[in-house]
């Protein structure tokens, strides 16, 4: 039986991988190359579920934090709005991402240009601002029971395999001159 912690390593993994897949594409440049147009749009899906269940189970981090501190001391407070903050911005990056996926399904190569803009810009702040963040995570570590970690994450088997199929379909439409590519999942 595979834990939560494997089951979030895993998943984690896969997001690194399909992150770094969109920064490789983007550097290499699609040049306008039609081949690159079901690669971002399987990368645009995948991104747009994944960050969506991190968003959820970050903000539910927050809240329960917030429920089961009781009085948040100064340092709490500054880890809890550096939380929202990064959260914010991960929304407001993922927007113009999906926006940019949705002109390259609707616009087809005209749309390339625009989505590696925002890819690179959305890689850039997830490179940046996301990951692991130690205050937020040290204050869960000391409030929460195995219980609500599991609450938190919500990890569902039907969220997994989707989240699988999604990763898949990412390196199933490598383009050409992206072919040495692999994912790291």
């Amino acid at each position: 039986m595979t834990t939560l912690r494997e089951k979030v390593a895993h998943e984690r993994r896969r997001l690194k991988s399909v992150r770094e897949a969109l920064s490789a594409g983007v550097a290499a440049g699609s040049g306008g190359d039609p081949a690159f147009i079901p690669f971002y749009i399987a990368i645009g899906r995948y991104m747009e579920a994944a960050m969506h269940r991190l968003h959820d189970q970050d903000v539910k981090m927050g809240d329960m934090i917030r429920e089961k501190s009781g009085t948040i001391d100064a340092r709490a407070q500054e880890a809890l709005d550096e939380l929202d903050e990064r959260l914010e911005g991960n929304q407001r990056h993922l927007r113009e991402f999906i926006a940019a996926r949705e002109a390259l399904e609707s616009d087809g190569a005209s749309a390339l240009e625009r989505f590696e803009r925002a890819g690179e810009a959305y890689s850039g702040y997830i490179t940046s601002s996301m990951g692991h963040h130690g205050a937020t995570t040290e204050i869960a570590q000391k409030l929460f029971s195995p219980e609500d970690w599991e609450y938190m994450a919500n990890v569902t088997d039907a969220d997994m395999a989707r989240e699988r199929e999604l990763h898949r379909a990412v390196f199933d439409a490598l383009p050409g001159k992206l072919a040495g590519l692999q994912s790291s999942a």
